[in-house]
């Protein structure tokens, strides 16, 4: 079959392609969000994204400026995001949970227009916020859990105040007052023109914010989540990650309202207990999940049995998407074993907006990460290779990932030279370590960045965390390099499944299932890429997109503040 590349007029708003266009399709009263009890048709959520838009436009919001969105998932998220594109603003999101000085960095560093946010982190900011010289509005959402009333009154923090704040529920009472008195729509915008930033996990630093257009967004969509996993009209979508990481606002928002399905939303901490209500109530068919939490999954499921509870029933769901992080084919088998859901596994970055290459119904290779998304193009290329043109590897051998599509970002905001390394063109250097197998599959080896050179053979962690994870023992595993008196070698930090976690209250005990652990990896891989170190920890610290955060692991070692391990 022959792939016909997507295109997209020279007028174009996201705006239109997610949600109005679904009002002229006839999907008025369908329910686009639920939020508990709550249900938020199409037209409903078109109406207070007019009316949000029409206040953006009454405190001087200029077009392309930057609206900052630092929202829990609920559907006032739903109305600052498609508001803002309306508007032919540019979407900037951040995580509510963030450290404060992260979230004072994200004002500083969008030099946003508007913020919409809730009061405890409005008060967070509030030094950035009155500092800037860009900022015209500040609009205040409650704080609520899922179902709560996002009309409901705030209670402004000590300092804030003035007339360029508003309460969420004032704001869109005024937009409607002024569209009901003729105030008129936004000019169009094209399909060019910026429409969302997209940061970057911020492995080695602060995130920078990858810089997308509108039809960028509409590409992905069309072949990744149309074309490839096939989201449909009578789906029903649930996240673990957050919908201002990229990965979710896709999987959870974008990509529902594309095909006039339903999404349902969570405001709380994703955690197993939250997931296993969230699917209860809401019966999602689609489920955009991490590595880490199938494994917690598991493990709630394993402690369930054991006490006698009902197991986990994910029976309404049809397939779960992972991204993010390497998925070990062991933490799959037992996953699509135990609950019966098929696994798409694939990989995608903020540079790329999304997933490019994916396994995919009736094509699922346990261990890579399936075959590129038709529309993308990609090359295994030298490490040290400059640009797209130079020779490919052969099949079978490991080298740094190129991936050429219509979703590039035009850059990094601010930063040229890390520009300059990535984009070029229409290609991207990803700096993912993979190889291509004769079939056309990818097999991830790491991040080039992430390699350890031990006895002067360079290793990849994800290969000594999959071998790890194959332990009847070990639910997550994390390795990193270590010092050995002025040498790197393997350091893995392990979380137990619930029924070896015993062992952790007797030092003998604990040291005999490290020896153990150990003598594994020596039997299945190279000797020099066993863990020299092991640390037991109840869990491992993750970033703010649910991925296992290396960086701090490594900072921690660093400076000498992990445990040595046995």
């Amino acid at each position: 079959m022959t792939f016909t590349r997507p295109t997209f007029p020279e007028t174009f708003n996201l705006a239109d392609y997610y949600l109005f266009d679904r009002l002229k399709e006839g999907l008025d009263n369908k329910v686009a969000v639920r939020f508990g009890k709550q249900r938020h048709t199409y037209r409903q959520i078109a109406e207070h994204t007019r009316n949000l838009q029409a206040f953006f436009a009454h405190r001087g919001v200029p077009r392309e400026s930057r609206v900052l969105i630092v929202l829990h998932d609920t559907p006032a998220f739903v109305w600052a995001f498609f508001a803002t594109l309306y508007h032919g603003a540019v979407v900037a999101m951040g995580n509510p949970e963030a450290p404060a000085e992260d979230l004072r960095y994200l004002v500083e560093y969008t030099r946003a227009s508007a913020v919409i946010t809730i009061p405890r982190v409005a008060e967070i900011m509030l030094p950035a916020l009155e500092a800037s010289d860009t900022l015209r509005t500040l609009i205040v959402a409650p704080e609520v859990a899922t179902g709560g009333d996002v009309f409901e009154e705030v209670t402004m923090p000590a300092g804030l105040g003035g007339a360029f704040v508003a309460v969420l529920g004032q704001a869109l009472a005024f937009g409607e007052k002024l569209r009901l008195e003729g105030a008129p729509p936004p000019k169009p915008t094209k399909r060019d023109d910026l429409a969302i930033w997209l940061f970057t996990s911020g492995s080695t630093g602060k995130s920078k914010a990858a810089m997308h257009t509108h039809r960028d967004f509409a590409f992905n969509t069309e072949v990744y989540a149309k074309g490839t996993v096939g989201y449909t009209r009578d789906d029903v979508t649930v996240s673990i990650p957050r919908l201002f990481f990229g990965y979710a606002t896709g999987t959870n928002l974008m990509f529902p309202f594309a095909v006039g399905a339903t999404t349902a939303l969570f405001a709380e901490r994703p955690t197993p207990a939250a997931l296993t209500e969230a699917i209860l109530r809401d019966k999602p068919t689609i489920v955009t999940n991490v590595p880490t939490m199938m494994g917690k999954l598991l493990d709630d499921d394993d402690s369930r049995r054991a006490s006698g509870k009902p197991p986990l029933d994910f029976s309404s769901v049809r397939f779960h998407l992972s991204a993010g992080e390497a998925l070990p084919p062991s933490l799959l088998t037992r996953f699509t074993e135990r609950f019966k859901n098929d696994v798409y596994d694939g990989i995608g970055s903020a540079e790329m907006f999304h997933i490019y290459c994916t396994n995919r119904p009736g094509d699922i290779k346990p261990g890579s990460l399936g075959r590129v998304v038709d529309g993308y193009t990609i090359k295994i290329l030298p490490s040290e290779a400059e640009g797209p043109g130079e020779p490919e590897l052969p099949r079978g051998e490991t080298g740094v990932m190129w991936v050429k599509g219509d979703s590039v970002a035009l850059g990094y905001f601010q930063d040229r030279d890390k520009s300059w390394g990535t984009f070029h063109g229409h290609w991207c250097r990803t700096g993912d370590l993979f190889k291509l197998d004769d079939d056309g599959y990818l097999w991830f080896s790491g991040r080039a960045d992430d390699l350890l050179k031990v006895g002067g053979i360079w290793v990849a962690p994800t290969e000594v965390e999959e071998c790890l994870m194959q332990h009847p023992a070990v639910s997550l595993a994390a390795v990193i390099g270590a010092d050995d008196e002025g040498l790197t070698k393997p350091k893995a930090f392990l979380v137990l499944r619930e029924e070896a976690r015993a062992a952790l209250v007797d030092d003998e005990k604990a040291a005999l299932l490290a020896g153990e652990i150990k003598e594994h990896v020596k039997s299945r891989l190279s000797k020099h890429k066993y863990p020299r170190w092991i640390v037991f920890a109840e869990d491992i610290a993750k970033n703010d997109r649910g991925k296992v955060d290396k960086k701090t692991l490594k900072d921690r070692e660093k400076r000498g503040e992990n445990p040595r391990g046995i």
